[in-house]
């Protein structure tokens, strides 16, 4: 990178510019305030054909208050952490609060409720990369899918390396400081035969940049991938099981929490409101989220409002045990804040895992899907309709490629429907999970 990043001397920086917000709120009149503070620096980097395309250096910051005049809110944010700006932002977000109106549920969340255990969560994992070490990172992985036969042409391999801080604070006394890192590198190819042209692509994330995967193993399964769609046909229209691959279980687990949110809850614009206890997966089946787990993906001791984290069980034998609450949704909901202010960190199954292999001769006949397009699902009635690519499978067999089809169902059906999960788990993301095997859906192929 262009500049070291000193990530200890931003984390004194930043916490000092809280402190300051929260001074200068309370003395202008303010009856609580929260504070988020943040930098960011990263290095991109893209490549095709075997050419540097983009060399990206990015740093961003930001400030953002929040205030509270009794019950009225009013937030404000700024790029520019100097002391005049932050002047600036705090006087923005009163004028905004004092002309707000009341709102019964606003303000911060309750203080028993702050973190008070802070850990070392080992997610800060700095990359010491020069950009001409990352340009060579990037043209390996490319290379090395580009010289597998049968590619035809690329569309270029990436890598990103970042690090930040963030610090979050409020008037009753608490201030969390965390810092973060990130790094990841894909590969994207296009193969053509007779039929036209497919294109596929593989990627590696991690905190700590010693778990990615080799270069060229990335290179090479993007390829692989790629190839496998070659000569892809239209399935038959019809009702069949579905194999979801673990990229795409992973979005099945994210519409459950979306709708398990509460901001979709007290709208009433979810297909599990007042679901609380109820019946919705196969007893077999749980959920749950560990946000202090060591290393992982999305781990923090306390949310986006200062509480506490811990273990939540969203599902439980099936049923629905939990909903993700913030303070402010809770409290339109007359419950207690679950420590989710910001969504849900590292999702886990609770589940027996099945080889894929295995899965496929359970499924017998049907569709193994790994790829899906457009945005065709109602949180509000859970309809789901998306285009599909993929894999026929007969006789628990996969026999060729297909693709320009559409499966469709409601999420409550497929969830009820869940025959199985698959052992071949995708960790590069918060949500962990293997394969999905749904019993039956609607397919609309030829």
């Amino acid at each position: 990178m262009a500049q070291a990043f000193d990530a200890a001397a931003q984390q004194v920086l930043l916490t000092q510019r809280a402190e300051e917000a929260l001074a200068l709120a309370k003395k202008l009149g303010a009856d609580a305030a929260e504070v988020g503070a943040s930098v960011d620096q990263g290095l991109g980097i893209s490549v095709r054909l075997g050419e540097v395309e983009t060399v990206e250096l990015s740093r961003d910051q930001g400030i953002a208050i929040t205030l509270y005049v009794g019950q009225r809110k009013g937030s404000a944010s700024s790029t520019d952490a100097s002391s005049a700006s932050i002047k600036a932002t705090v006087e923005k977000a009163l004028a905004i609060a004092r002309y707000t109106g009341e709102d019964p549920a606003a303000g911060l969340a309750d203080a028993s409720l702050m973190a008070t255990d802070l850990p070392d969560l080992k997610v800060h994992y700095p990359w010491a990369l020069t950009t001409d070490e990352a340009i060579d990172l990037a043209l390996a992985c490319e290379k090395a899918g580009r010289d597998v036969a049968g590619i035809h042409q690329s569309e270029g391999a990436s890598l990103s390396s970042g690090e930040g801080v963030r610090v979050y604070a409020n008037s009753h006394g608490f201030l969390g400081t965390q810092k973060g890192s990130s790094h990841s590198l894909s590969c994207m190819l296009i193969a053509q035969d007779e039929k036209g042209m497919q294109r596929d692509y593989d990627y590696t994330s991690a905190r700590n940049p010693a778990m990615l995967r080799d270069p060229a193993e990335v290179g090479r399964e993007a390829a692989s991938r790629t190839l496998r769609r070659l000569g892809a046909q239209r399935p038959p229209t019809g009702t069949f099981p579905v194999l979801f691959d673990p990229s795409l279980s992973s979005g099945l687990v994210g519409h459950l929490m979306g709708a398990l949110a509460g901001g979709a809850l007290y709208r009433e614009s979810s297909f599990l409101c007042d679901r609380l206890g109820s019946q919705l997966f196969p007893s077999w089946f749980g959920l749950e989220e560990r946000p202090m787990e060591v290393g992982a993906t999305a781990s923090s001791p306390f949310d986006a409002e200062g509480v506490q984290t811990r273990n939540n069980r969203f599902i439980d034998q099936g049923s629905v045990a939990s909903y993700m609450l913030s303070a402010y949704s809770a409290r339109r909901l007359g419950m207690q804040s679950t420590g989710n202010a910001g969504g849900a960190r590292n999702l886990r199954l609770l589940a027996p895992l099945t080889p894929r292999d295995d899965l496929l001769k359970q499924m017998g006949r049907g569709i193994w899907v790994t790829e899906l397009m457009g945005q065709g699902v109602n949180g509000v009635t859970g309809d789901y309709s998306r285009g599909a690519a993929g894999f026929w499978v007969e006789n628990g067999e996969i026999q060729h490629p297909i693709e320009e089809f559409t499966i469709a169902s409601n999420l409550n059906s497929m969830f009820a429907g869940l025959v199985a999960v698959g052992d071949d788990i995708d960790t590069r993301g918060s949500i962990h999970t293997g394969s999905w095997l749904i019993d039956a859906m609607t397919v609309a192929g030829n």
